[in-house]
């Protein structure tokens, strides 16, 4: 299979009827309740969910699903559509706009096509990539930067509570140090700022494939580089990322030798 470009312009529907129903909900007039993690979950996650799977069944009725509110079905299959509604729930039960729904396919275990649409964040960004046919923010191809130095990186740390406690942490300080400017933009958008060459590196834990798996193949197609933090291939253990432009790969690796999950 090549022509995973055919694939996109459907999960881009499915994002786009998302959002309608984000555009209802967003400034409050919905019910938040949780989950047995704690964390937040609005009838508008689950309806997000269920608008985005009948619009990929509708065109693609043989594939698998594994969704963030509404869970697996016939996701044993090769083809299997993974949505997180909103990610970000937290920030869209706070009414400020940090917060996307993630689409990605995966075929085999292996993600192959993202689409991350943030539509309440500025004037709305959608990011969209198709293994072997570029990354695109808001219509335009993108590309990371051809940075090559930490003294003149920036990097975005994500959930930094988790890392903070990991044996990891002093050489991430170090890291912190090293490089040019330290942010921490979190959820979809540090990876869309990465992807478009306007930071240079992120460092995120404490997350799972949903989150993710759209971004990374946003990032890759986008000409950068992402991984586990210990290096390993993003796949459905997922738990942590390191992603770069690629230039910082070999300079980034002596600061998260000691990371474990």
């Amino acid at each position: 299979m090549s022509d995973w470009q055919s694939y996109l312009a459907p999960a881009i529907d499915a994002a786009r009827a998302a959002e309608e129903v984000i555009r209802h909900y967003y400034h409050g007039g919905f019910e938040v309740t949780r989950k047995a993690d704690s964390s937040p979950v609005t009838e508008a996650d689950v309806e997000c969910e269920r608008v985005i799977k009948e619009t990929l069944y509708h065109a693609f009725p043989q594939h698998g699903f594994y969704g963030e509110e509404l869970g697996q079905e016939s996701s044993n299959l090769d083809f299997v559509w993974l949505i997180d509604p909103i990610d970000g729930t937290k920030s869209f039960v706070r009414d400020y706009p940090f917060f996307s729904t993630q689409i990605a396919l995966a075929y085999q275990g292996e993600p192959v096509l993202g689409v991350s649409n943030a539509p309440m964040f500025g004037g709305g960004e959608l990011a969209t990539a198709a293994r072997g046919a570029g990354a695109w923010l808001n219509g335009e191809p993108i590309k990371v930067s051809a940075i090559d130095s930490l003294t003149d990186a920036s990097l975005s740390i994500g959930n930094s509570a988790s890392l903070a406690i990991s044996p990891a942490w002093a050489d991430i300080g170090r890291l912190i140090a090293d490089v040019d400017r330290i942010r921490g933009y979190g959820d979809f958008y540090h990876y869309h700022l990465l992807a478009s060459g306007r930071i240079d590196a992120v460092i995120e834990s404490d997350l799972n494939i949903l989150d993710i798996a759209a971004l990374s193949v946003i990032v890759t197609e986008a000409g950068g580089r992402m991984t586990g933090l210990d290096g390993s291939p993003v796949g459905l253990a997922t738990r942590s990322i390191r992603a770069d432009n690629g230039w910082l790969h070999d300079a980034i690796t002596p600061y998260i030798q000691h990371w474990s999950e």
